[in-house]
């Protein structure tokens, strides 16, 4: 049975497939004119129900483990590619198994696992499978959490580091197909042409050697993002290709499903404090958009405005007990009472994969809506999916 979205039970994530294709389609148009390929990250948006339509447009799906990676071999078409800063020896053959390219993130994670994957991937037919994480030392953003290339970083091997392996055990070195590099967060291409110089002078000599067979410039690209310069990155994967012979992949989260989504929330309860009017709601930050507290990051809210900037301003909240659990101050034409709905915006990313039943909180339902408005239950969540991530 469909609903319009505000009949829907809240608190629900309610997809805009119109929004998530017309993503795509950009995402389409980006590949084929660079003539690179795009794979969805599942660690920011891993909702299966869509891989049938992602998979029309992108050629497949990247984990972070084996359980993204046997969803993305289960319910995506296409390539399975996988990246972990550390893999489990009893894991690792299942990965070989079913992912058409294991990233490793140092050479001592190559050294033990990489013969035992490159067999089992050759026994498969799947040739140029192994790659290596570098980390080419270049910050371009403000997000230390964020940050692989801070001083420290566990992420991906530095050109010392590299070079010094690569020379010492030849083997090692001749076991890699590929290099991958992960280092932007929401930016635009600007910031992958300032890592791309630092990825060159670090490890140019190295992808001059008529050797490997890809280059993966990891996620973080914002390429749907109205303002994102979509004909510098195309420039910047041909002038790559062209002087290296490599195929390029890109693997943004993000950009596949940006704006794509929202969070229905109703108004439970108001309290004031201190002249603060507090709306608390059935959503909450630490169980349903914890980017919120973790970023921080303030969500778009619809027919909202800055605190002040409107008639009626409220600090929205939750009904947990965690004192910190606040999503923002925002403001309204009109007063808002219990009962009424909220919907925020830009809620497909980074909010199913991470959201938790601390309190007991209910874990929203799922829905899809179509381009007429009609919104389709995919998953219920009900008492017995808390229980039972328990003991």
């Amino acid at each position: 049975m469909s609903r319009k979205i505000d009949k829907v039970p809240t608190p629900a994530y309610v997809v805009d497939e119109q929004a998530l294709e017309n993503n795509l389609r950009i995402l389409q148009q980006v590949k084929e004119a660079a003539g690179c390929k795009i794979l969805l990250a599942q660690k920011c948006f891993s909702m299966f129900a869509e891989y049938p339509l992602i998979g029309k447009y992108l050629d497949g799906a990247t984990a972070s483990g084996l359980y993204e990676a046997r969803l993305g071999h289960e319910e995506m078409a296409g390539e399975n590619h996988v990246f972990s800063p550390a893999y489990r020896a009893e894991e690792i053959e299942e990965i070989a198994a079913i992912c058409d390219h294991v990233i490793f993130n140092s050479f001592s994670q190559l050294r033990r696992f990489g013969g035992k994957v490159k067999e089992i991937q050759q026994a498969r037919g799947i040739a140029h499978g192994i790659g290596l994480r570098i980390n080419p030392e270049c910050s371009t953003q403000e997000h230390d959490i964020y940050d692989p290339c801070a001083p420290g970083s566990r992420l991906g091997v530095t050109s010392e580091d590299f070079a010094r392996a690569a020379e010492a055990e030849p083997q090692l070195w001749a076991l890699l197909d590929g290099l991958h590099f992960h280092t932007l967060c929401e930016q635009n291409s600007d910031a992958l042409a300032e890592t791309l110089q630092a990825v060159e002078q670090k490890f140019g000599r190295w992808l001059q050697q008529d050797k490997l067979h890809w280059l993966n410039m990891g996620g973080g690209h914002h390429i749907t993002r109205a303002d994102y310069d979509r004909q510098l990155l195309i420039d910047l994967i041909k002038g790559v290709k062209e002087k290296y012979a490599l195929e390029v992949y890109l693997e943004p989260g993000e950009a596949v499903a940006l704006n794509a989504g929202y969070l229905v929330t109703e108004v439970l309860d108001t309290v004031t404090n201190h002249g603060v009017n507090i709306l608390l709601l059935d959503a909450s930050a630490a169980c349903h958009m914890p980017d919120v507290l973790e970023m921080p990051y303030r969500p778009p809210l619809k027919d909202s405005g800055e605190a002040g900037e409107k008639a009626y301003t409220y600090r929205l909240s939750s009904c947990t007990c965690l004192a910190g659990d606040i999503i923002g101050d925002y403001s309204f034409d009109r007063e808002i009472l219990p009962g009424d709905r909220l919907y925020f915006e830009d809620m497909a990313i980074y909010s199913m994969v991470k959201n938790n039943t601390f309190n007991g909180m209910a874990l929203p339902s799922i829905l899809k809506m179509d381009a007429s408005g009609d919104c389709t239950l995919v998953k219920k969540f009900d008492y017995q999916d808390f229980k039972e991530r328990l003991s």
